[in-house]
């Protein structure tokens, strides 16, 4: 039987492309999305063994798809093709369930094996998302940030003084110093800046949070 996929990119170019790498008898392509609210839509209707999806999208992102996936289409493998390789992107789609990811120069061959394996729930990383895991895994586990930490630090992130922040979060501004010290403490650095560069490297913060 052909492994049954479907296509999830925001550029028609890209899909047409990644249909024309699933054109015999080993593959069908039971449909495609430009988004991942669309792509949810599309697995109702064709029941797909495998999503292949990119992750950066309107209205909906992979990473959103995916969780929504292990909830309502468990049995759906989904692999990952994007562009971006780093922390903010990997760990988040790993975390909610993606059974592969692969960046979109990976070779034909490569990506036609990748969905097979992908299909019979094998875990496909291609070697820098690999790398990425693995310097997460020997990493010092730093002490995790509470809600209020990480709204101080957002707020930060996004240009606010001390006074701004404790304006928006109804709090003095000695209690804004308390936090940034329990932060800097937390990420093992000594100012804003690098608080804030450190969040995005490790996944606390993601662009646009």
């Amino acid at each position: 039987m052909p492994i049954r996929l479907i296509i999830v990119d925001d550029h028609p170019v890209v899909r047409d492309g990644l249909r024309g790498i699933f054109t015999d008898d080993a593959f069908e392509v039971v449909g495609e999305a430009g988004d991942g609210l669309e792509a949810l839509a599309v697995v109702g209707r064709t029941h797909p063994d495998v999503v292949l999806t990119d992750l950066r999208m309107p209205r909906m992102g992979g990473a959103e798809l995916i969780r929504r996936l292990q909830e309502e289409a468990p049995g759906v493998r989904v692999l990952v093709l994007t562009t971006y390789d780093n922390d903010a992107d990997v760990l988040p789609a790993i975390e909610e369930g993606a059974t592969g990811y692969l960046l979109k120069d990976t070779p034909r061959a490569e990506l036609r094996r990748a969905v097979q394996a992908a299909a019979r729930g094998d875990t496909v990383l291609s070697p820098s998302v690999a790398g990425v895991l693995t310097q997460r895994i020997r990493a010092p586990q730093q002490q995790a940030l509470s809600p209020r930490e990480l709204e101080v630090l957002s707020l930060i992130s996004r240009g606010a003084t001390n006074r701004e922040v404790a304006r928006k979060l109804f709090i003095t501004e000695a209690t804004v110093k308390t936090h940034l010290l329990h932060i800097f403490g937390k990420l093992e650095v000594n100012d804003r800046a690098a608080a804030v560069a450190a969040a995005y490297e490790t996944g606390l913060l993601r662009p646009g949070t």
